[in-house]
């Protein structure tokens, strides 16, 4: 395995100490995606949330700001990275208002209806089986909730050529926007809203579960 191979699955599924690097390095790369996703969303301060894929725990720290008097979960099936977003949220997690744990999206360890709002940021090209996993998803939001998938590439953006190229080192796809938002109504969302940013190559899919 080249080293660029090596690269491709340390994105897919981080491990060891050049993992653990990568996930901290998330937290600082994705900062400006994560804020310009969550802008699109509305968040109850009692909300209890769910984000898939916390990877370094930035995303986690950010939904518990602003679901102040709520509580956040944290679910990925890399161990260093529940590692590192279990220091990244200390202190909540001490409070009571975070919880990380390890586990897949295909089989997600909570009961049927818990969740106001799942996020899931940049992890959503790496699903097995994605609208099956969205349905998944749909299984744990309570009627109304809503889950967001936020993208740093897609199909047909901006970086587009790049994108490509990095998902034949990894084998995954890059699905453009109509073809995300058919994923979401495949699996059972209504009322779905895309949301683009070109200029930085960026997708935004929100969609609910029905009443």
């Amino acid at each position: 395995m080249n080293i660029l191979s090596k690269l491709g699955q340390q994105w897919r599924k981080p491990t060891g100490w050049p993992g653990r690097l990568l996930v901290r390095a998330m937290n600082i790369n994705h900062s400006r995606l994560n804020d310009w996703g969550l802008s699109h969303v509305a968040i109850g301060k009692h909300d209890t949330i769910l984000d898939i894929g916390c990877g370094g725990g930035n995303t986690v720290h950010k939904l518990a700001g602003l679901a102040a008097e709520g509580k956040v979960f944290g679910i990925d099936f890399s161990e260093e990275s529940v590692t590192v977003s279990c220091r990244t949220n200390k202190r909540l997690i001490k409070m009571g208002r975070v919880e990380i744990q390890h586990g897949s999206v295909s089989c997600l360890p909570f009961s049927d209806h818990m969740f106001d709002l799942v996020t899931a940021v940049n992890t959503h090209n790496y699903w097995p089986d994605l609208v099956a996993d969205m349905q998944e998803v749909l299984r744990v939001l309570k009627p109304g909730g809503k889950l967001m998938i936020l993208g740093g590439g897609y199909k047909g953006g901006k970086y587009a050529d790049r994108n490509e190229k990095f998902a034949e080192l990894v084998n995954l796809a890059f699905l453009s926007v109509d073809e995300l938002s058919e994923r979401f109504s495949m699996a059972g969302y209504s009322e779905v809203q895309m949301f683009e940013e070109y200029g930085w190559g960026w997708i935004c899919g929100i969609g609910r579960k029905p009443s």
